[in-house]
């Protein structure tokens, strides 16, 4: 008997599990089905039960009672620096303890559905009783609302009630914790293991972590292998917490892996060995290869005695005091790998999605979309099919190594989730979504829809040429209502600078091709990049603002720029290509070490707040005029960028949208994504009448072809599409309707395929 538990450990996005586990635990059924083996594999996520935990009546007792005197001390302090808001603050947040913990469970009601408690009926008192508890951040919201709150705002002021409660115990409690990570600083900046192990005894982990172990974990009485997924830095310090509880009570019974996003990027070359009295060995990239190969050793040895000294597929580990490190490659692990990708589905079924908190953070549509909404997270592909941004790490296995999944099986795997969780939004989290593959899921779904609750889904995309309007319209019609994508450096020079593959004009096309779908669309954006000019940055930013201006994005953000030791531009450095580039080398030994600092990265830091400023203006439709230069305190130089520069764009992608409809190409196929077409009288002929995108259009046609007309459209219902049946080709439905009529319906609901 062997069993396998996979943990997340907190804290991640909470309104729905990282999907890891879910992948996990799907793989090692699969694998425990294929060997024979007997046992089983369960996934703990952690993260929605240690918010629980925390925010809770019990659990803020416990805060406020342990930070009291802390607290008040706090408060002295920062009214001795000046800082009386501050002070302010924490002594309300003392006084009003009694107060918070009367209303926590009501407000986590507001942002679960668990059937508990009803939040409903609490919002109309939470929102205007003057004896509801406030914190800062709940304050300035209530400030900036130029009309009178109501109970739609209680959303966002429950999810602000629960952000002000995580500063509070931030600065009182426990100096590690955020909302949605945990120790994250020490975990990227630290040099030093001493400093990771000093953070075990934070009162967080040992207080709420340690009795949740107790109560999901229990008892282990057969050998268990334990996955502990570590995508971020904000969850190292508690999975090592994790590992460091199970190796204490059931050293005999487990074998610790870790492995994940974390592990891949900061512990790849990793050498300190005290890591591995908490693991006894890391997984690196998608882990299938390597627990495949640890599998058939734990076959012929056991569990206990599977890492006797010999590599292994991605695995590292300590023997007898001596690092082993892994075999990086091998065809036949990789091919497994890749056929795993092709055809696994996620496993969601265990997971409770009544217990995540949907959080309302911001009123931005775009913004919201990541917390609001129990999203399924899935990906399309593995890996990046561009995969050669200069900044992005292009070297490693979750970048270059790109493969595809099976569409069609993972749409009816991927809906069984759905129906068994009751979630039927899907998040998905790939580098970038290919567009065929987008095309054939969105076919799925409506299809789907004939018969039953269709999806809907949003993802991760690059701005390229091939999302054109047609595309663009198959996909907001198939369940698509959001695309996240990178634009970086706004401008032809930055685009290059960072190798983008694409330039303005396509992603202007792209952007108003999504938002005339009626899709979302957000940005990410660099700052900082090591070779960008200052006359750059601020050109970059006014193609942003000229972007927001003409309603082409919903939301944006700026991330400075970080080198990275699996990075492009890291790697052509060391190949002598980047002379100006100066790199500051790691000391050696390092702990984390992905990240790698260099000469003047510091220079960017003062452009931070003016930037942000600038975004959350314009995401919020506020000062879309203002001149970009003026947001900093300091001499910027005036964009050269045009005043029209975005506006000639969007003329050119209509041109082009408008000349795409005229294309009579004979083997390409269209289908019917309008409603259904009813023939009206007109005089002595007939009209033609369809509903689309919430308009009702009309044309003209013989009277003694207007029904066979109809009935040839209607037969088209991109619900019907058959890629082998020829009625969809163009050049059967021009020899069926005509030239002038395909003309009219192009871009009106008759929608070309890629």
């Amino acid at each position: 008997m062997l069993n396998t538990i996979i943990i997340q450990p907190p804290l991640v996005q909470l309104n729905t599990p990282y999907p890891s586990g879910a992948y996990l635990k799907a793989f090692f059924q699969e694998l425990y089905t294929k060997n024979e083996l007997q046992g089983s594999a369960a996934w703990y996520d952690l993260s929605t039960e240690l918010f629980h935990k925390v925010f809770c009546r019990d659990g803020l007792k416990t805060v406020f009672q342990q930070s009291h005197s802390n607290a008040l001390k706090t408060a002295d302090n920062f009214e001795n620096q000046g800082d009386d808001n501050s002070a302010f603050q924490l002594r309300r947040f003392v006084s009003q303890a009694d107060l918070w913990c009367q209303w926590i469970d009501k407000i986590v009601s507001v942002l679960c559905e668990s059937g508990k408690i009803s939040g409903r009926e609490f919002t109309h008192e939470f929102v205007r009783s003057a004896h509801a508890p406030r914190g800062n951040r709940m304050e300035q919201y209530l400030s900036k609302l130029e009309r009178d709150v109501g109970v739609d705002d209680s959303r966002i002021l429950a999810s602000l009630a629960l952000a002000d409660l995580a500063d509070y115990i931030t600065i009182a409690y426990d100096s590690n914790f955020g909302l949605i990570r945990y120790a994250e600083s020490v975990a990227t900046s630290t040099s030093d293991f001493d400093n990771v192990e000093q953070n075990l005894n934070s009162p967080v982990l040992n207080n709420f972590l340690k009795p949740l172990l107790d109560e999901k974990i229990g008892e282990i009485k057969e050998e268990t292998l334990v996955c502990i997924s570590i995508p971020f830095p904000g969850t190292f310090a508690a999975g090592l917490f994790a590992a460091k509880y199970l190796k204490q009570k059931f050293a005999d019974k487990v074998v610790i892996a870790m492995g994940g996003g974390y592990v891949n990027t900061e512990l790849r070359t990793v050498s300190e060995k005290r890591l591995f009295n908490y693991c006894d060995f890391l997984s690196y990239d998608k882990g299938y290869g390597s627990y495949i190969n640890f599998f058939q050793q734990i076959k012929e040895k056991g569990l206990k005695n599977a890492l006797d000294g010999n590599q292994f597929y991605k695995i590292k580990y300590l023997h007898k005091d001596k690092i082993i490190e892994p075999l990086e490659n091998s065809s036949q692990f990789e091919k497994q790998e890749r056929e795993i990708v092709h055809h696994l589905i996620p496993d969601f079924s265990s997971i409770d999605y009544t217990r995540c908190p949907r959080l309302a953070d911001s009123d931005n549509p775009m913004h919201r979309i990541w917390n609001d909404g129990s999203w399924l997270k899935v990906y399309m592909a593995y890996g990046c099919y561009w995969h050669r941004c200069a900044f992005c790490d292009t070297s490693l296995d979750y970048v270059k190594n790109f493969c595809n999944t099976d569409i069609r099986h993972l749409y009816d795997g991927i809906y069984e989730q759905a129906k068994k969780t009751g979630v039927y939004g899907l998040h998905f989290v790939d580098e970038a979504c290919p567009p065929v593959a987008m095309q054939e899921f969105a076919l799925k779904n409506i299809n789907k829809a004939k018969t039953d609750t269709s999806l809907t889904y949003w993802g991760n995309i690059r701005f390229e040429k091939t999302f054109t309007r047609d595309l663009a319209d198959l996909l907001s019609y198939g369940g698509l209502t959001a695309v996240s994508a990178g634009i970086e450096i706004a401008t032809g020079k930055g685009l290059n600078l960072v190798n983008k593959g694409t330039d303005m004009e396509n992603i202007v096309a792209a952007c108003c091709a999504f938002k005339e779908a009626g899709i979302l669309v957000h940005s990410y954006m660099i700052y900082g990049f090591w070779n960008q000019s200052e006359q750059d940055l601020i050109n970059s930013m006014e193609t942003l603002r000229q972007l927001f201006e003409a309603g082409l994005l919903d939301s944006a953000f700026f991330h400075k720029f970080t080198l990275t030791l699996h990075s492009t531009v890291y790697r052509e450095w060391k190949e002598g290509k980047h002379p100006d580039l100066k790199p500051i080398e790691n000391p050696k030994g390092q702990f984390a070490e992905n990240d790698i600092r260099f000469e003047g990265e510091e220079k960017s830091e003062k452009y931070t707040a003016g930037l942000m400023t600038a975004v959350d203006n314009w995401m919020n439709g506020t000062k879309l005029k203002k001149n970009v230069e003026s947001y900093f305190q300091f001499k910027m130089p005036r964009p050269e960028i045009k005043p029209d520069y975005i506006e000639k764009l969007i003329a050119a992608y209509e041109a082009k949208r408008d000349a795409a409809f005229k294309n009579t190409n004979g083997k390409n196929k269209c289908v019917w994504l309008g409603g259904n077409v009813i023939v009206l009288k007109s005089g002595s002929g007939s009209q033609l009448c369809w509903s689309y995108m919430g308009e009702l259009l009309y044309a003209d046609v013989q009277k003694s072809q207007a029904k066979q007309m109809a009935d040839f459209i209607n037969s088209i219902n991109s619900q019907n599409f058959d890629s082998k049946n020829d009625d969809f080709t163009v050049q059967k439905i021009i020899e069926t309707l005509g030239k002038n009529l395909f003309f009219q319906l192009r871009g009106k609901g008759l929608c070309s395929l890629i």
